[in-house]
Order: C-alpha cells, then structure tokens, then sequence
C-alpha cells in the first residue's frame, strides 16, 4: 500500500493553512460567510540544497520555513477576514509584531528560566539537577501561557481552526471522503501537531543544556541559544518517528504528553470551520493528484 504523503497545516485568523509536497494552499472564511482560497508554491531550497533534507538538518530548515511561511499566510488571513469598512493590515505591521511575539517567546521560554535556575545554583547540585528544575520551569511556563491566552475569544476560534485542520489530515490519512459526516468523527489530537514539537524540544534540551555544563549567566543563555538547532533537530526525528508509528503500544507513551498539552491549544470546531479545512486540503489534493476521493460538499467556496 503506497503511504499518504504526510500533509501538515496551521490555524490561521479565520482559517486553515495545509502544505503539502509542491503547493501551500490557505482557506479564509470571510465576513461575508464565503470561504476565499488562495495557493502558493514551497520553497525550492531543499532541492538547491539537498543537505537540508538530511536528517537532524531539516528539523532546523523546517522550523524557519515554517515561520516564513506561517507569517505570510497570518498576514494574508488577517487581511482577508476583515470586514470591507476596516483597514488592511500591512506586512510591516505583521512583521513587527511577529518579531515582537518572538523575542517575548524567547525571554519568557528561555532567558526567565535560564536566570532562575542560575541564581538558584547554590541550591541545585550540579548541571544535570539545575538543568531538570530548568525544564520543568520552562514546561510550566509554556502550560500557563497557553492557558492563558486561551481565554481570549479570538485565540479560542483559532484553537478551533487548530482542532478542525487535523481532524481533516486524519480523516484523509484513513481514507476517507472529505466530507462533514466523516470529519466530525476525528480527533483534534494529533501526533505531529506542531504543540507536540514544542514540548519535545523542551524535553530534550533538558539532556542537551546539561552537557554544556555550568557558567556565568551571559554563557547559560547565550549557549542554549546557539545549540537550538540541534535541539530542534532531534525533536523533528522524534516527531517524524512518533506520526510514523502512533497507535503502536511501544511508543504511545512517549506520545501521550504532547496529545495532552494539545488539549489545551486545540478546540472542538463547528461545521463550518471544518468546511475551511476541509476546503483548504482539498485544494492540495486536486492539484497533487494524491487522491480519488470525491470533492466535499462546501458551500460558498469562491477562489
């Protein structure tokens, strides 16, 4: 049985981005109730660069791809989910306020845990128990931040775009038509979700920021910014490892905390935010010719 290329997506502001192997697509539901399509090429680096599919490689590729990608289609959902009176946003304003959200992430996740655990070190015998209360700093962190915004109004309907696009993917990885009735039956937890790769790379650098041992605080922070790449390496492998095998008993545990802490960023999606999934993968699917399966029943598609 030849194996379903592996179709990843995010949640947009009003709507789902799904990638697959040669286009982006990206499905908006406007104000206006129509669902606007609209589709890109991927990047060609990887195939300029074969070294970059290289395993532990394209963990760190795929990250930043990943980010570019992710502010386009935020800028574009953004702009098309407006109503026709409010005024566009532009890229620069997206750009500033990702890159704000970033460095926020990094001193929230990273520096704040970091300086914590330094000024605790007298208290913490050696870089492998110092690290351990790291992470678990860190963890509680991401859990508490998440938390949080989750009680936002907006951040809840993108958790709800989140649990519709992977009810979609699973739908189509166990062969079924993309059609309401059969989205609705699937999880809104998925193996390869992106919340999963957060915590596995939290739960690695616990075992990576150990080995570089212990130093004055400008060294803590700068040397775990530095081996990033490769703690986000691994994580990819591992994440790649666990979509392979989920449902296998061996791995299931190994599994089940990211399943857990996705319960937190993915919501249960009303019909017509699974109608934009589904809209949105199977535009990818019609131009890959990846698929037999009959078009879903949307209304109102315009694209």
């Amino acid at each position: 049985m030849e194996r379903k290329f592996p179709y990843g997506g995010m949640a947009v502001i009003e709507g789902v981005m799904m990638r697959g192997p040669a286009k982006t697509s990206i499905a908006v539901r406007k104000s206006d109730g129509s669902i606007i399509l609209d589709e890109q090429p991927n990047s060609d680096w990887s195939k300029r660069f074969p070294f970059l599919k290289w395993p532990f490689i394209r963990g760190t590729f795929v990250m930043i791809e990943s980010l570019v990608v992710g502010m386009k289609m935020l800028n574009y959902s953004a702009n098309m989910a407006l109503d026709e009176d409010e005024e566009e946003l532009s890229f620069w304003e997206i750009l500033i306020t990702m890159v704000v959200a970033f460095g926020l992430a990094i001193l929230l996740f990273m520096v704040l845990p970091t300086a914590i655990v330094h000024y605790l070190h007298g208290y913490l015998t050696g870089p492998w128990v110092q690290n351990l209360v790291e992470g678990f700093i860190r963890i509680a962190f991401f859990f508490l931040y998440v938390a949080a915004i989750a009680r936002m109004p907006d951040i809840t309907r993108v958790f709800m775009y989140h649990g519709a696009e992977h009810k979609t993917i699973f739908a189509y990885e166990a062969g079924k038509a993309l059609t309401l009735d059969n989205v609705r039956q699937h999880s809104t937890l998925h193996p390869r979700c992106g919340t999963s790769f957060l915590l596995i790379v939290m739960v690695i650098s616990i075992v990576v920021f150990a080995l570089l041992g212990e130093g004055t605080l400008w060294y803590r922070i700068w040397s775990r910014l530095a081996v990033l790449p490769v703690v986000a390496g691994l994580g990819y492998e591992f994440l790649k490892l666990s979509g392979r095998y989920y449902g296998q008993g061996w791995l299931n545990f190994l599994i089940a905390p990211g399943l857990w802490m996705q319960r937190l960023t993915t919501r249960e999606p009303d019909d017509g935010q699974i109608e934009v999934a589904i809209a949105a993968l199977q535009r990818l699917l019609d131009e890959d010719c990846q698929s037999s399966l009959p078009k879903p029943q949307v209304g109102g598609v315009v694209g």
